[in-house]
């Protein structure tokens, strides 16, 4: 049986104010008292685990361990079946230095193109960890499956959302209301997992 949330202090180990602000909103009905890794001025883990659990776990802990506090950690990205699940842990390097994600789709085009490769489906995956100072985890993960698009469509989401069509639709992630998209991405099904285990009775 998972170990439960009771309330208090969380530490949400990322430096993304976006994503600090979206994780608070979903656990703010459990008593979570949401705080950045940034407003604590904890430094960044070099994340060099080979899954996107085990770069959630060193984050997490890292934080956990650091501040006292429990913590809570993601890592999600982009798998390509025909690229060997690339960019996969790498989806965020990919778009480089200035996390320039046109460079990234980009890329990822070039590369299907020069494989050849007529096979174009591709998931999302996000992982979680809920880490306490003592080093206990709770792991979580979540998909969503769909084709990759080309060129680009769509002026809402971020990162790669601009050439994910989701199974079962003709849009792109980058097109979809962002309400529609929110409730069955990848992030969403981990949520799900995680907040049915550590955060209801």
């Amino acid at each position: 049986m998972a170990r439960k949330f009771t309330g208090g202090k969380l530490v949400i180990a990322s430096h993304n104010p976006g994503k600090v602000r979206e994780i608070g909103d979903l656990l703010a009905p459990f008593g979570a008292d949401v705080i950045s890794a940034s407003e604590l001025d904890l430094d960044e883990p070099i994340e060099d685990g080979d899954t996107f659990i085990a770069n959630a776990i060193i984050k997490a802990v890292a934080a956990a361990k650091t501040s006292g506090h429990i913590a809570l950690a993601d890592d999600s990205g982009l798998c390509v079946h025909a690229l060997n699940g690339e960019p996969g842990i790498l989806s965020a390097r990919w778009a480089g230095p200035s996390k320039d994600f046109t460079v990234a789709m980009q890329k990822v085009e070039q590369a299907l193109s020069e494989a050849g490769a007529e096979d174009r489906s591709a998931h999302f995956a996000c992982a979680l960890t809920l880490a306490w100072p003592d080093g206990h985890v709770e792991n979580f993960e979540g998909q969503v499956y769909g084709t990759m698009a080309w060129p680009a469509r769509g002026e809402r989401g971020f990162g790669y959302d601009p050439t994910f069509v989701p199974d079962g639709f003709d849009v792109t992630f980058a097109e979809m209301e962002q309400v529609q998209k929110h409730a069955m991405s990848h992030r969403a099904k981990a949520f799900e997992k995680l907040v049915a285990a550590c955060f209801k009775d």
